[in-house]
């Protein structure tokens, strides 16, 4: 199992758009933004004076005591009080259309071929389901340390040889996206592959 380099040629034949340097970067930029965004669960939550456990029990009378005047305990300036202006549960996912996810896959495709980062092979596939199987599949095709393997899909076993090697992804050509791109040193396509990625940058 031999890989080829993956050229503008051949990414010509098999109809993938790829975008050159001059066009593309702010739709990157912008979908990486939102991957980074659509991660955070915004989940972070305080109570304020209004659901902190408590009575509204004035603390003491209003005169005589010498004291400045105070209603309940559960007061933002006492201790175990409730919070003022702190964070609340918050939405911060981004939504990019799709003519900017296809711009911004052919940005980052352009730039791996441009790079040689990119490498074909007719098929990946680890029959015995062992890991030391995988890893040296791996590495008579790439000696790159992280590895995103990408194909119209992988068979169990493939999956099970593979999970336990944290520098080597696998991932459908549906479901790939630039972020696993971007952070791979090298890239090996499977030829069933390419079609799917055809349509996604058609």
């Amino acid at each position: 199992m031999s890989a080829n380099t993956f050229t503008l040629e051949a990414a010509a034949a098999a109809n993938i758009q790829v975008a050159g340097s001059d066009k593309g970067s702010q739709a990157v930029h912008d979908l990486i933004v939102a991957y980074q965004a659509n991660r955070r669960t915004g989940s972070a939550n305080t109570k304020t004076r209004g659901e902190v456990s408590g009575n509204n029990k004035k603390i003491f009378r209003q005169k005589g005591t010498g004291n400045a005047r105070h209603g309940d305990k559960r007061a933002p300036i006492f201790v175990g009080g409730g919070v003022v202006f702190g964070p609340r549960p918050c939405d911060y996912s981004k939504k990019v259309n799709k003519s900017t996810r296809r711009l911004a896959l052919r940005r980052v495709l352009g730039d791996l071929i441009a790079a040689s980062r990119i490498s074909t092979v007719a098929e990946f596939s680890v029959a015995d389901g062992k890991t030391k199987s995988f890893i040296k599949a791996v590495k008579d095709l790439t000696d790159a340390k992280k590895v995103l393997i990408v194909a119209a899909s992988f068979d169990e076993a493939t999956y099970l040889a593979g999970r336990n090697v944290q520098d080597v992804l696998l991932m459908t050509a549906a479901e790939v996206n630039i972020e696993q791109l971007m952070k791979a040193d090298a890239v090996i396509l499977v030829d069933n592959a390419l079609e799917t990625l055809a349509s996604r940058t058609a």
